[in-house]
């Protein structure tokens, strides 16, 4: 039989996602070093103006992908805004997590949210979305746990940092996954719903004594409203590259901007490395290791079987 002719939609002829995907997760690998731009505004601040202005940029970016229908689509729906509103409040609780970790020096805390972030997520498919977990996936979740248990022991002051941005991520994820619509569409509807909120943070900062961080000073101001563009822009990214790669590569990648976080942890930021902290590492990049080794071998398996 005749070797078929490929189809301009075959996978080999369409972009790849690999630029993309990285310029996603090199922007949230670096985004401490946006961070030490705005260290002088207060974190809750600062959360509520990164809110204000994500809004326009995602409006900006729904309109140049013409995404208006699946945006108006989702807001016709009552089911999905209440579900939008709860991943709202999540993302909102990881966001202040994240920006007070990395101003208040606590860098590698934040690294290992995000590094136990896939582990979890994969224990939350199992819980509250009957997905089977493989027995090397149970043992790299049971390699996390321990490590948990060691920061527990030996760095509790900053366990709370990481279980939490690795668990309002991870719950995010799921709430996400049940609702029918894009990241983008998604991404904005939820900044509208935390906008009235945000607006009340950003007036009471600016009626305090202290006096709003926005306005005064030209260089802040504008990065302040860069905030916008780091949020919307890598998202974007990283939505073409869920289309146009497999999970297994896009997972191998993802870790990728929790080891920059870490490696500035190291550098820029001159953290103290804990004994507690480093056995944590170890038994965490352990745990991912097994992890990926578990979805290159599934995905392999699974060519083979096409």
């Amino acid at each position: 039989m005749a070797t078929p002719t490929p189809s301009p939609t075959d996978s080999d002829t369409q972009p790849s996602g690999l630029p993309a995907a990285l310029g996603a997760y090199l922007i949230w690998g670096f985004l401490p070093l946006y961070l030490l731009l705005v260290t002088s505004v207060p974190p809750f601040e600062f959360v509520g103006w990164r809110i204000i202005w994500t809004l326009p940029f995602c409006l900006l970016i729904v309109a140049l992908r013409k995404q208006f229908p699946a945006l108006l689509e989702a807001l016709s729906n009552r089911r999905t805004v209440m579900a939008l509103f709860a991943s709202a409040i999540l993302i909102a609780i990881n966001w202040f997590v994240y920006i007070w970790a990395i101003m208040q020096n606590q860098v590698y805390a934040a690294s290992l949210g995000y590094y136990l972030n896939p582990l979890l997520n994969v224990l939350l498919g199992t819980l509250f979305l009957g997905e089977k977990l493989s027995k090397r996936q149970w043992l790299a979740v049971g390699i996390a746990l321990t490590a948990v248990a060691i920061l527990a022991a030996g760095a509790l002051t900053t366990l709370w940092i990481s279980l939490s941005l690795a668990f309002s991520f991870g719950l995010y994820g799921i709430v996400r996954k049940q609702v029918p619509v894009g990241s983008l569409p998604g991404l904005t509807i939820e900044s509208a719903i935390l906008l009235i909120p945000a607006a009340g943070i950003a007036w009471w900062y600016g009626q305090s004594p202290a006096g709003s961080a926005f306005g005064n000073d030209w260089f802040l101001s504008a990065a302040i409203v860069f905030s916008g563009v780091v949020t919307a822009v890598p998202l974007m990214l990283f939505a073409i590259a869920a289309k146009r790669m497999n999970y297994s590569t896009l997972g191998f990648i993802q870790y990728l901007a929790p080891t920059i976080v870490f490696l500035l942890g190291l550098t820029v930021f001159d953290e103290e490395l804990r004994p507690a902290q480093l056995g944590s590492f170890l038994l965490i990049w352990t745990a991912v290791a097994i992890f990926m080794f578990d979805l290159w071998a599934r995905s392999r398996k699974a060519k083979a079987a096409a």
